[in-house]
């Protein structure tokens, strides 16, 4: 792989760490183990990720996070302790995938990697807390499953057409952006609702008492 490609695959990689940290691990373990993405030579350390100990556990984290995530409120709380771990795994797997020689690579990815799982997590964890105010508990579980098949839809892509892996990136980060600042406003709008409602608007002092 080239340079734009490592690139590529790093940073969607990072930011699919922010949706399933343990499914982004499991299938690039995967995929390492079975020959189906080749490293060049200075990356063959990213191979510990085919280990089968680091299979096991990334399994095991890909089912309970199926499971979690498919309950309202426990998806939060999940969300929530992963907060720091999620980010922390994004930049890892970018730094990884940078040529070991080059310190500066290795900070600019580490960052972005980090920023982009960041950015993704916190995509996700807005759309889930707002999801999780519907009363119905089928919106929950649709916007969960959609996500397992995204994210494995996604990963197979970037690991089967690299060049595709940064356009991926791409429309992941913008996604991510516009998503969370839909959301922002939406929570605005439904909090200056509720007080509304609620009568806890602020009284204009101009305004005679009622």
């Amino acid at each position: 792989m080239g340079i734009l490609e490592i690139l590529g695959v790093a940073g969607s990689l990072s930011l699919l760490a922010g949706w399933r940290l343990y499914l982004t691990i499991l299938a690039t373990g995967v995929a390492m183990y079975f020959g189906w993405l080749p490293l060049p030579e200075h990356l063959k350390a990213l191979q510990i990720l085919a280990n089968p100990w680091v299979l096991g556990v990334a399994a095991t984290g890909t089912l309970a996070e199926f499971f979690a995530d498919k309950v309202a409120w426990v998806d939060t709380a999940w969300d929530s302790v992963h907060s720091f771990i999620r980010p922390l795994g994004g930049a890892l797997l970018a730094l990884a995938l940078v040529d070991s020689s080059d310190p500066a690579w290795q900070v600019v990815a580490f960052l972005l990697g980090g920023g982009g799982a960041l950015l993704s997590h916190g995509a996700k964890a807005t759309t889930r807390a707002v999801v999780n105010i519907s009363p119905e508990p089928f919106s929950n579980v649709a916007v969960s499953t959609s996500e397992d098949v995204a994210t494995g839809g996604l990963l197979a892509l970037a690991i089967a057409y690299p060049p595709l892996a940064i356009v991926i990136a791409v429309l992941m980060l913008v996604a991510a952006v516009v998503v969370i600042i839909a959301l922002r406003r939406l929570l605005r709008n439904i909090k200056a609702t509720l007080k509304k409602a609620l009568g806890d608007e602020p009284v204009d002092p101009a305004l005679p008492p009622a």
